[in-house]
Formats: structure tokens, sequence, C-alpha cells
């Protein structure tokens, strides 16, 4: 399967050499700027887009508001802002990840595909077509529409959020370690990273908890990672 990227940067240079290493493989669109961007992204099916934070007008963090207002593909930032409160930001906003300037571009090459892989696998064949619904207190994901409900309301969620819920909900009141989450989630075996882990579990707990400083569904333990509960009826 061909897939499309959209690399929104100001720098051609940047924009050339991306270009270089994943035209080879997948139909590149470009865009100098948040509105060009969203002019690409209304005109062509977009499976991913690498995004740069700052550009004229309306920078990155801003434009992922906007694209994920109507669409869910994943977002890779590629920026020169490298503070942590900078990755937490575009995390949270509803980047799926985040590389700094300057980079290895063979490095954005298997982000890409890692993002890719772990967005669109349910599509193909390796998705060993789980037909059951997955049932957690007021919480049902449909695996083979990949929906996740909450008291039968449909919660938009991010490529990223829906692998989390249903590493999850396979794993009912088990307690999955930091570093299982990241293999499963974010195909990397050799490294985690705690800051993206953290932002995107918070964003599932705005999305189905009642309470997020008290959640029943997803539970930290403390020195270990996370587990999945059934909340306790009073």
């Amino acid at each position: 399967m061909s897939y499309n990227l959209l690399i929104v940067e100001d720098e051609p240079e940047i924009i050339e050499l991306l270009t270089v290493y994943l035209d080879q493989e997948y139909r590149v669109f470009h865009a100098h700027d948040a509105q060009s961007a969203l002019e690409q992204i209304r005109q062509q099916h977009i499976d991913l887009a690498i995004l740069d934070i700052m550009m004229p007008g309306m920078d990155g963090f801003q434009l992922v508001k906007k694209i994920r207002e109507t669409h869910e593909f994943p977002v890779l930032f590629l920026s020169a802002l490298s503070q942590d409160h900078d990755k937490i930001l575009g995390l949270s906003l509803g980047g799926d990840d985040y590389l700094t300037k300057p980079f290895n571009p063979l490095e954005v090459v298997a982000r890409v595909q890692a993002l890719l892989r772990r967005a669109y696998r349910f599509e193909a064949s390796d998705s060993h077509a789980k037909e059951k619904q997955l049932v957690i207190g007021e919480l049902l994901l449909d695996p083979l529409a990949c929906v996740l409900y909450r008291s039968g309301r449909a919660v938009p969620l991010t490529s990223t959020e829906y692998k989390l819920m249903l590493l999850f909900m396979e794993h009912p009141g088990r307690v999955l370690t930091k570093k299982r989450i990241y293999e499963t989630v974010w195909d990397d075996q050799y490294a985690y990273d705690d800051n993206t882990i953290m932002v995107h579990i918070s964003n599932l707990r705005d999305k189905i908890e009642e309470d997020t400083r008290k959640p029943e569904y997803i539970k930290t333990i403390r020195g270990l990672g996370y587990k999945l509960e059934t909340p306790v009826a009073y």
C-alpha cells in the first residue's frame, strides 16, 4: 500500500532533504505554512503529516489542533524546540511523536515507518482480526471498527491512543510496565520515553475518566507502569 505524506516546513532545504529520503517509498506533498497545509489536507488524502513548529503565521501547535478537529492521521513533530515542555505540549495537543533538529533523516524514515505501521496495520492481515468486542465497565472497544465507546458514545482517539486502549483492554487488571507499553505501542524494543507515555496516558484519561485527578480506569502503579481496572460500583 502506498501512503501519502505531508511535510509542513518553511525551510526549503529541509523539505528537499526529507523528500529525497521519503519519496522512494511514499507520495510526498509539501506545504510551507499552516494555511497551505490545511488546503493540501482538504484536497488530498493524507496518511501522515510531518510538522515544523516555528512557522510564520499559524505555528505547528496551532496547526495540529486544527488538524485534530477533523482528522486522526499520525502527526510527527520535527522542530528545533528541544525543551521537555515543548515536546509535552506537542504531544498533548495531538502529536504522535516528536523529533528535534538537527536530525538524522534515516531516523525520520524509521519514525514514519513505525507510525504508519502502528496506525494502519488494523486494515491489513496483521490485526489477527479479533472479532470479539472488549468491555470494561462503561467502555466498549470494537477492534474491527477500531472505535472506543464510553456509555454508548464514540470516543475520538488518535492512532496512538487507540493502540494504548487496545493494549490495556486486552490485559485488564494486569500491570503493564512502561517498557512493555513502549515496545508494543511505539514499536521500539530498545528504549522508552517516560514523557511520551505520560502525555498520551494523560490525553486518554481526559477522554474516558470522569475525574482525571481520581482516575477509575487507568491506574498508575508507581515505579512500574499502569493498569486498566473496572471501576468499583457503589
